[in-house]
């Protein structure tokens, strides 16, 4: 998957990666937190910060694999600095590095627009929502509240990982630091 990659989009995708494990184990101390006050509900509402990285590699590099390769690169990241669910997050990385993969994969790889993005972002989190209701227990929830689950996260998927992650790429665009690199071809912003 990688031959056709260049070293420097290897490099940003690690990058991106290494960052993105950071921040991701972040944001399971914030949801920790606000889970204590609302519950377990909490994590749905934060759900696509956990997505965006496949988002940005993949608006930027535009290759098969950029999505689902940063996505379990920063599961890994994780799992290393001391995220206590252990390799199983790794596996649930690549089930939503998948999901938004899918939906690149679904334009042919020619698509890159706000459009896509949110449909990326609401694809790994339909992805990241039927591994988790095979692992986590949610068939033990009532229906309602389980179909609320999945809407806040489908939603959370699109807006974080897909609005959130296309305005993080235009803003770093915008300085310049991304020349050489497919988004700024001008046949590939359609």
């Amino acid at each position: 998957m990688l031959k056709s990659w260049k070293l420097k989009e290897v490099v940003l995708m690690s990058l991106f990666a290494v960052v993105f494990g950071i921040i991701y184990l972040m944001f399971l101390h914030l949801g920790n937190v606000w889970a204590a006050v609302i519950g377990p509900i909490a994590y749905e509402w934060i759900f696509g910060i956990w997505f965006i990285v496949s988002i940005i590699v993949m608006a930027i590099i535009r290759k098969p694999g950029a999505a689902v390769i940063p996505e379990t690169m920063a599961a890994a990241i994780e799992v290393m600095l001391g995220n206590a669910v252990g390799p199983r997050l790794i596996l649930a990385g690549v089930i939503q590095g998948l999901g938004a993969e899918a939906v690149f994969a679904a334009t042919g790889y020619k698509r890159y627009n706000l459009a896509v993005f949110m449909m990326a972002g609401a694809g790994a989190a339909i992805f990241s929502f039927v591994y988790g209701y095979l692992l986590g227990g949610f068939a033990a929830l009532a229906p309602e509240y389980v179909l609320l689950m999945f809407v806040i996260r489908v939603m959370s998927g699109a807006i974080i990982a897909g609005i959130g992650g296309k305005y993080l790429v235009d803003a770093l665009l915008a300085t310049g630091s991304l020349r050489g690199y497919a988004i700024t071809k001008r046949d590939a912003h359609a």
